[in-house]
């Protein structure tokens, strides 16, 4: 089975979601990430999935037209409060709105929060989405 995480920048959501579901799933999936608008992968993310033991800074930050969708089984949106991306193709659908963590907040300690939470978040939705093995 072959998963595609999107959102708009591929820097925080889609790139924590890339690296816990590769840690979560191991190599029984292939797992992606890309972004309609990418740009890089957000430091405050990488800080976050080290936290918890997941090293992502090696990932970088693709756009979805470097994707052939024929390869795609899944693709899964990320998305809350802007327009996400549109994946043509015929791979199944999830959609996961999730804030952007990246967007600004009060302070660096309220950011932290916030990506943490999503990070939570991300981790219990695959594990609640791939229970039954991946492909069920």
């Amino acid at each position: 089975m072959n998963v595609l995480f999107l959102c708009v920048q591929n820097s925080a959501r889609s790139q924590m979601a890339e690296g816990l579901a590769r840690h979560i799933l191991g190599d029984k999936v292939s797992i992606q990430s890309a972004g309609s608008q990418p740009s890089q992968v957000n430091p405050m993310a990488i800080e976050v999935m080290k936290e918890i033991g997941i090293d992502i800074s090696g990932q970088s930050s693709k756009s979805v037209e470097s994707i052939n969708p024929q390869n795609i089984d899944l693709v899964i949106t990320l998305c809350a409060e802007e327009v996400c991306p549109i994946f043509l193709g015929t791979a199944k659908k999830l959609h996961w709105p999730l804030p952007d963590p990246a967007s600004p907040q009060e302070n660096s300690e309220d950011k932290k929060r916030l990506f943490r939470a999503v990070r939570d978040d991300i981790t219990q939705r695959i594990k609640d989405t791939f229970q039954n093995g991946p492909n069920s």
